[in-house]
């Protein structure tokens, strides 16, 4: 089974390069051909985590989208993952997972490791030999970061971690975890009492819970990391002791915003693509189905939310790009992205009737996996928080304005003075 290539439309002609395009018709290739045939298995088995899509991911050269040329890394930029993203996830969203939830740490250790860091991790990601995973969430504090109970004491040299962290993508299949955790008192501020650290699988302590059943996504790894009293030396501290928020926010904001953004987004085409295969094909009345005013009217507001959606995603990652402030389009590229998607899903089910509820077709699928690009990286709660800080002008930090964009495939006449 393959999914021939379709050209990008041309409102995304201002974001992208001649390299760019390639690579658009290379992930659509290579998800028609490597990822596409394993769909059916992966939802048979949703308990099941899918290894071999991250084998083959990584023999690409994609988690290595946004690390330096000088690092071994593709040095491509934002636009580039937001590509890579949305392009997978128009086949496979669990496979787009499996895809950014290493891109997150990724982030971290381009903003946040020293040098000897950098060229000691970030290689091995280049290679494709090794995946990590941020481990933030916990069971009991869910996403909120000050109530993290992960502790890590210092000892000598170095630090004794104990704690359980939840809902970790690439869990199973990650090398190693970035892992937040307390370092202070819990009646010191957030701000100074989270520290992160890089803690490898095989370390004495360390145990990976087994894959839950999820709604969607499934294949992609999402699970519990467990930490008894594992110690890691002081070189596995990633920036100041103190400075683990930092490090956490930076990351959600500048990666995992505009990563969930592209999942929602090649979700969202692919209910759109299906949905208007479907009605011009249904018999109605002597034409189909998509001749009917009131479904024109329903299937035009679901197009209206997916160009409204893909110029989000692609807007906000351009500034990055560029290297101008734009926290608050990321936010609000996951937050708008997830909304659409979900709309129109809905919309799409109710446009398909019974049909649209079959097992063996694609649509309930694409229905559950955009739930789940809701909780991660800030729900829709947290997502209007910080928008409302910026309507106010209350912004505590531009993380785009503080940390430097990563080098980009980014077009001569556009780039900055």
């Amino acid at each position: 089974m393959s999914m021939p290539t379709t050209p990008p439309p041309p409102a995304l002609t201002p974001y992208l390069t001649p390299r760019h395009i390639a690579l658009w018709h290379e992930t659509d290739t290579f998800a028609g051909e490597v990822i596409a045939p394993r769909v059916a298995r992966m939802e048979a088995a949703p308990h099941n985590v899918e290894r071999q899509v991250a084998r083959n991911l990584a023999q690409r050269g994609w988690f290595a989208v946004t690390i330096p040329e000088t690092l071994g890394g593709m040095g491509a930029g934002h636009v580039a993952k937001t590509l890579l993203i949305h392009r997978m996830a128009l086949v496979s969203a669990a496979a787009a997972a499996i895809l950014q939830a290493t891109l997150i740490p990724v982030g971290a250790l381009l903003h946040w490791a020293t040098d000897t860091q950098k060229k000691d991790w970030l290689p091995q990601v280049a290679k494709g030999t090794l995946l990590l995973s941020i481990a933030t969430t916990e069971p009991v504090a869910g996403g909120h970061i000050g109530g993290i109970e992960t502790r890590a004491d210092r000892c000598g040299d170095e630090w004794v971690i104990s704690g359980s962290k939840a809902h970790v993508g690439n869990v199973n299949v990650a090398g190693a975890h970035l892992v937040i955790a307390r370092t202070a008192e819990p009646d010191v501020t957030p701000s100074k009492a989270l520290t992160a650290f890089m803690v490898e699988s095989d370390r004495k302590g360390v145990r990976v819970g087994g894959d839950q059943p999820k709604l969607g996504l499934h294949g992609f790894s999402a699970g519990r990391l467990s930490l008894d009293r594992v110690r890691v030396p002081d070189e596995n501290r990633v920036g100041e002791v103190g400075g683990g928020l930092d490090v956490a926010m930076s990351s959600s904001i500048l990666y995992g915003r505009a990563n969930l953004a592209a999942v929602s987004l090649g979700v969202h085409e692919k209910v759109v693509e299906t949905t208007t295969a479907f009605l011009k094909g249904r018999p109605r009345y002597g034409g189909s189905l998509s001749d009917l005013p009131v479904v024109r009217y329903r299937l035009g507001e679901m197009e209206s939310r997916l160009r409204a959606a893909r110029t989000l995603a692609y807007h906000a990652v351009y500034l990055r790009d560029l290297g101008l402030s734009c926290d608050a389009e990321l936010i609000n590229s996951k937050h708008q992205g997830h909304a659409l998607a979900v709309q129109s899903a809905q919309d799409a089910m109710e446009l398909h009737g019974a049909h649209g509820l079959s097992a063996d077709y694609p649509l309930q699928r694409l229905w559950r996996d955009a739930q789940c690009t809701y909780p991660p990286a800030g729900t829709g709660e947290v997502q209007r928080i910080r928008l409302a800080e910026a309507a106010l002008d209350e912004d505590p930090i531009q993380w785009s304005e503080r940390l430097s964009p990563e080098p980009a495939w980014m077009p001569p006449r556009h780039a900055p003075a």
